[in-house]
């Protein structure tokens, strides 16, 4: 069965880079279960592990095939056995955190991704810091964020959220959907387009799955109720996975991540207000203590800023210069 990969978002710039890989073909992974990838390529989905080169000269984590990566193989189709990966494409967006253990390591979380959905539900999962969080690691990554908040139905005070929310993400978008209430889904399908990337992250629980299965149309991807004691989901994805939509577009469903270490990220774009302030304070090497003409702290005691973004703002610089460091 020949597959169109431009549906998969091949442009020309990509088929332009493959062009010098003569013998080999071009395939998008699609998935990936430790050493073992799922890829597709023109005539199928094959699976798939890097030759001995590529892992030999893998010098991180972040060196091997991921899900959304563009990779060359030695075969086109799946008549001879599993494809062998040779090369990995230039990645226009590389989504990533620090890996478990205490080896200074990044984890890619997907690639070539084009938009961020950062999921968060209405309930008890809505944590702002956590969603500083991941928009430090969006704009570090290259792609742009959208903050979707889902379970609407079970906020009673959706405005009050939506204000909070808009303190620390100016200028990203928000989306609010209930898969209860069938709300929503209609925004969230306006930034589906054909060749378009979208990766979903968040907690586990908080309805990424729903929503790529109103997206597909059907129930694809297995999908529990919230538990009733404590209004939290209970996570069902297991690996990270790209899945073609009916209409063209591009999704990437990733487990939950029960914490989000950074090993680098954008705190100048996450924390633009706090940047801001802190321009006018007297001294270039403030520490927004004690010291005289700090602006910092006025914000903080007039109201402009809360003490809490601040001290969110510090435990991620503390965080990612320790990743540097160690």
């Amino acid at each position: 069965m020949k597959v169109d990969l431009k549906n998969y978002g091949l442009n020309e710039q990509i088929k332009i880079e493959s062009s010098i890989y003569s013998g080999l073909f071009i395939a998008r992974v699609t998935e990936q279960h430790r050493d073992l990838y799922k890829i597709v390529g023109e005539n199928g989905e094959m699976n798939a592990s890097v030759s001995g080169k590529l892992a030999y000269q893998a010098a991180r984590q972040a060196d091997f095939p991921s899900v959304g990566d563009w990779v060359m193989v030695d075969r086109s189709g799946s008549d001879f056995g599993n494809a062998i990966i040779h090369h990995i494409l230039n990645r226009k967006s590389l989504l990533t955190r620090q890996a478990a253990g205490t080896a200074n390591d990044q984890q890619v979380i997907a690639a070539n991704v084009d938009i961020l959905f950062i999921c968060m539900s209405l309930n008890a999962d809505f944590n702002l810091r956590r969603v500083e969080r991941y928009l430090t690691i969006a704009w570090d990554s290259m792609t742009t964020p959208v903050i979707v908040l889902t379970k609407s139905d079970l906020c009673e005070a959706l405005q009050c959220k939506l204000d909070e929310i808009s303190s620390v993400s100016p200028g990203v978008d928000v989306v609010v959907c209930s898969s209860k209430d069938e709300y929503g889904f209609e925004s969230i399908n306006t930034y589906v387009k054909e060749g378009r990337t979208i990766a979903f992250v968040g907690s586990s629980g908080v309805g990424k799955s729903t929503i790529i299965n109103r997206l597909l149309g059907q129930d694809v991807l297995k999908t529990r109720n919230i538990r009733e004691h404590d209004d939290r989901g209970r996570h069902t994805t297991t690996h990270r996975q790209l899945i073609l939509l009916p209409n063209g577009g591009i999704v990437i469903d990733t487990p939950g991540m029960r914490e989000l270490q950074i090993c680098s990220g954008n705190l100048s774009r996450t924390f633009e207000d706090v940047a801001e302030i802190a321009s006018g304070c007297k001294y270039n090497d403030c520490s927004h203590t004690t010291e005289p003409g700090c602006m910092v702290r006025m914000a903080i005691q007039d109201g402009t800023l809360s003490e809490a973004r601040l001290e969110s703002y510090r435990k991620l610089q503390r965080e990612m210069s320790y990743d540097v460091l160690s």
